[in-house]
Parts: C-alpha cells; sequence; structure tokens
C-alpha cells in the first residue's frame, strides 16, 4: 500500500473568512481530519462528511490528547494511505507545534506539507482595532509564548523585552499568567501607565476586549471574567484601540448565526449574514439524493408532454427531473405542451437556467400560494405534475389532494439526516430556517439540547408552525425571501442591544 500524505493547515483565530483558498481547497479533499478546539465551529463545518474526524482537544490546560498521541495518529493514518490534514488554530508554525508533529513523519518518509495559517498575534488585536505596528508608537513586533513547556523552569526574560524600548509585545497562550506577565514586565523597568489590552475570543461574534496599563490589566480582566482562548498585547499601539474599532461597529457585529441548509447547497443567506458582519455558521444537518432506480419517474417521463402543468417546490427537485430527462434521452422538446411553475424566485432561476421560461410563480412563495395559483388556472383536463421530496410533507401535493385538480405527485428526491460533531449551538445564537424540512433537519442533528431556548427566524407560516411545535422562540420574516429573513435577524438583534 502507498503512504498516504498530510498537510499541517493553519485555520486562523477562527472566522472562516480567514481561512486561506489553499487551506480550504486542502480541506475539501481530506479523508482524515486531526482537529483541536481552536479551530473555529464555521471551518469545521466545511470538513466533507465522508471524513474521518478526529478531535484531540487541546485548550490551554485541557489537553484531550497529549501530543505525542496525537503525532502517532498522523503517522498511522497516513501509512493507511490516507489524506490527512492536521488542522490547527492560528498558524502551524508559529507555537502551534507543527514542527514536533514533523519529525515523526520525517523518520517514517510520510511526504507532507505545509498551509501557513493567519496567526492570532495579528488578526485578533486588528479585529480589536489594534495595529501591531504603527510609525508614530513603535518600529518593532514581539511574540511571546506565555505558556512554558511541561517541565520547564526557565521564566521569560522580561528585562531583555524591556530594553527593547518602544515595541509591541503579544504575548500568546498567556491568560492564566497575566498578572505574572504584567508583574515581571513592570518589575523589569516598564512604566506601568504602558497601554495594554487582553483580548478573548477574538474574531468570533464572542469576541471581547479590555483596554488598560501593565498596572490595572489584571484585575480589570478578573473583573470581567476573562477566559480562555485569549492574548495579551503590551504597548502602546493599544491605546489606538477605541479610535480604530470596525468589528463590533458592523450592523451584525456581535451576532452568531446558525444557518440551516442542506450541505450540497451554496447559501446566499450565509453569504449576506457574513457581509454584515454576523459570524455565521453553517450547519448542515441533511443533503439531498436523488431516489435510485425511480421507475415512477422514469414512467411520467416516457409521457411528459401529455401534462399541462410541471410543478417545482425546489431547486434540487428541478435538477433532478431535468437531469433524469437527459438520462433516458428525451428531448427537451418534447415539453413543448408543458407550462413550468416555480415556488419561488430561487426554483425560478434554476429552471430558467435550462432554457425554460416560467409561466407561473406566486407573489407569496409558499407552495400552498402555488397550489391556490394553480387551482385557479388548471383546466379539469389538464394533467398536473407535482415533483415532491419522499416521505416528507408537501405543502403543495398536499392542497392539490384536497381539490378537482388533475394531479399526480411524483417523489424524486430523498433526504438524508447527518449527525452532528462539530456545532454547539449557544442561548444567545441565531438560527435560521428556510423550510420545514430545515427545522426537521435541525432537531435530528441536534439530539442534546433544550429547543425552548432556540431563537428561530423563519422564513414563513408552515416553517415557523414546525418549529413551534419543538417549543422554540418564533421570529417569522415578514415575506418569504431571504432578504426578509435577514431583516428580521437585524430587528433581533437591535432589540438585544
Amino acid at each position: 500500500m502507498m503512504a498516504g500524505k498530510v498537510w499541517l493547515v493553519g485555520a486562523g483565530p477562527s472566522d472562516p473568512g480567514l481561512l486561506t483558498i489553499k487551506g480550504k481547497a486542502v480541506l475539501e479533499q481530506a479523508e482524515v481530519v486531526v482537529y483541536d478546539q481552536l479551530v473555529g465551529d464555521g471551518i469545521l463545518c466545511m470538513i466533507p462528511k465522508s471524513a474521518k474526524k478526529i478531535n484531540v482537544g487541546k485548550y490551554a490546560g485541557n489537553h484531550t490528547v497529549v501530543q505525542e498521541r496525537i503525532n502517532e495518529i498522523l503517522l498511522e493514518e497516513a501509512l493507511e494511505g490516507k489524506r490527512v490534514v492536521r488542522l490547527k488554530g492560528g498558524d502551524p508554525f508559529l507555537f502551534g507545534r507543527g514542527g514536533e508533529e514533523l519529525e515523526l513523519l520525517c523518520e517514517h518518509g510520510i511526504p507532507y506539507e505545509i498551509v501557513p495559517g493567519i496567526t492570532s498575534a495579528i488578526s485578533v488585536p486588528a479585529y480589536a482595532g489594534i495595529p501591531v505596528t504603527h510609525r508614530d508608537f513603535t518600529s518593532s513586533l514581539h511574540i511571546i509564548t506565555g505558556h512554558r513547556k511541561k517541565g520547564c523552569k526557565e521564566s521569560i526574560d522580561y528585562k531583555s523585552l524591556v530594553a527593547l524600548g518602544d515595541t509591541t509585545l503579544v504575548f500568546l497562550m498567556g491568560v492564566a499568567a497575566l498578572f505574572d506577565i504584567c508583574r515581571g514586565l513592570i518589575d523589569a523597568g516598564m512604566d506601568q501607565a504602558t497601554p495594554a489590552a487582553i483580548l478573548e475570543r477574538g474574531t468570533t461574534a464572542k469576541q471581547r476586549k479590555i483596554i488598560a496599563n501593565l498596572a490595572t490589566l489584571p484585575e480589570e480582566a478578573n473583573n470581567q471574567n476573562i477566559g480562555t482562548p485569549g492574548i495579551i498585547v503590551v504597548g502602546k499601539v493599544c491605546s489606538l484601540s477605541q479610535t480604530f474599532a470596525w468589528a463590533e461597529k458592523r450592523l451584525l457585529g456581535g451576532v452568531r448565526v446558525v444557518v440551516t441548509r442542506p450541505k450540497d447547497k451554496v447559501s446566499s443567506l450565509a453569504t449576506k449574514l457574513y457581509d454584515l458582519g454576523a459570524e455565521v455558521v453553517m450547519l448542515s444537518g441533511t443533503y439531498t439524493k436523488p431516489i435510485e432506480d425511480n421507475t415512477q419517474l422514469i414512467e411520467v417521463l416516457d409521457t411528459i408532454q401529455d401534462n399541462k402543468w410541471i410543478l417545482f417546490a425546489s431547486e434540487v427537485a428541478v435538477d433532478i427531473f431535468f437531469d433524469c430527462l437527459w438520462q433516458q434521452q428525451i428531448d427537451i422538446r418534447s415539453l413543448w405542451n408543458c407550462h413550468f411553475a416555480a415556488v419561488g424566485p430561487t426554483t425560478r432561476k434554476a429552471i430558467e437556467k435550462r432554457g425554460i421560461r416560467v409561466d407561473y410563480m406566486p407573489e407569496k412563495y409558499y407552495g400552498m400560494e402555488l397550489a391556490k395559483g394553480i387551482e385557479a388556472m388548471a383546466k379539469p383536463q389538464d394533467k398536473v405534475l407535482v415533483l415532491i421530496p419522499k416521505e416528507t410533507d408537501s405543502e403543495l401535493a398536499n392542497y392539490l389532494s384536497t381539490t378537482k385538480v388533475n394531479m399526480k405527485a411524483v417523489p424524486v428526491y430523498e433526504i438524508v439526516y447527518e449527525d452532528n460533531e462539530q456545532v454547539n449551538i449557544e442561548e444567545s445564537d441565531i438560527v435560521t430556517f428556510t423550510s420545514a424540512s430545515t427545522v426537521r433537519s435541525f432537531v435530528n442533528t441536534m439530539k442534546d439540547i433544550d429547543f425552548h431556548k432556540v431563537q428561530a427566524v423563519c422564513i414563513g407560516e408552515l416553517t415557523a408552525k414546525e418549529a413551534a411545535f419543538y417549543g422554540m422562540k418564533i421570529n417569522v420574516a415578514k415575506e418569504a425571501t431571504i432578504d426578509s429573513l435577514i431583516e428580521s435577524v437585524i430587528e433581533i438583534n437591535k432589540r438585544e442591544l
């Protein structure tokens, strides 16, 4: 068996937008991902569902798996011929022990690559409005680990740091040693009025900062219960934080939104929320797949020209319908007699990409509204084909079945539920739902949480009804559109400010 390969990938400080293009590309091709707790939820959600996921923990003072064992895991998985990604917070070579993880690989001749990441030493201060260098304040930057190797009694050389003069000092992994660091610098001769900052959970919606000076920072941090992960910045540049503050000024700065969406679908909702400053976590509790050997659909396609109307309530159904048409070698010109109807703009766009103009779309983008529109237009002799998901309630098909419309409902895809291994829902999170099926997906995925604490933003009444069934706190968008859903998120944020 050929040996596999290992990639040491720096995941950056947490914000998924700060993961490098190469890092994302490598991660999406991984067969095994070994990750720690400093990797953001938004990045963990990018791990392929087919990949083996190994959580090795590693918070300050809490190493679930010791470093030596992590090294062995990388070797064992690579020897099985796998594409292994070691996903590490920040940069793998800046106090990330990346060099140690390579040593065992080198001994066994395992090929590897390094994908540098954006270090928290620069990015976290930037998100707090602190430029680590500025010509008017400092001419150098020094990055120091505040966490010493186990058994090492050697202390930080504070006298040498103070002798550097006007500089910026960044201490990583030093939250627990904050008092010792500040006292050490003061005792070594640094002015106790020197500006200093501690930055907690930088680049996330929960980031906090305390700007003080060397003398007062430990007490203020203790009063505010500042914890890990965090970094300490010392130097005159800290005084610029209020002037240069920007992250919290964004419309959705400080808001974490969980977007429920099938993994195989790109989310314009997530993109728009991120652009407004939200921390966005993509929770993919489901994926869709065509029904295999779908004889019912094939039979319908053989006489597709007999249908006056073909109704679509999702873009998934559109893609499967046209793909099957092609696979069965049925000429698209056989649709000349058919009228097409879409539940909303996204579905309409999917149809029109196939070169077909949509004949009807309701003003309100609900399955019920589509059904009512067709009921009013269809003649008794008109055959109406509705393409639906398997074993899932269809508002469109259910309503039409109670009317005189000559309707045939054909399942074309099934929804597969996945277990959630990465995302933890916090009480302050806002969770968006774009359909009743995304609610069911969320419930199936998040099995061990109290749904009464979930702040749900729903795209319509049917979706809200499903969320209410599980006791969630309900907010309904004024219109069944992505933009209206976002407006609801913004309103919730304003109420809670």
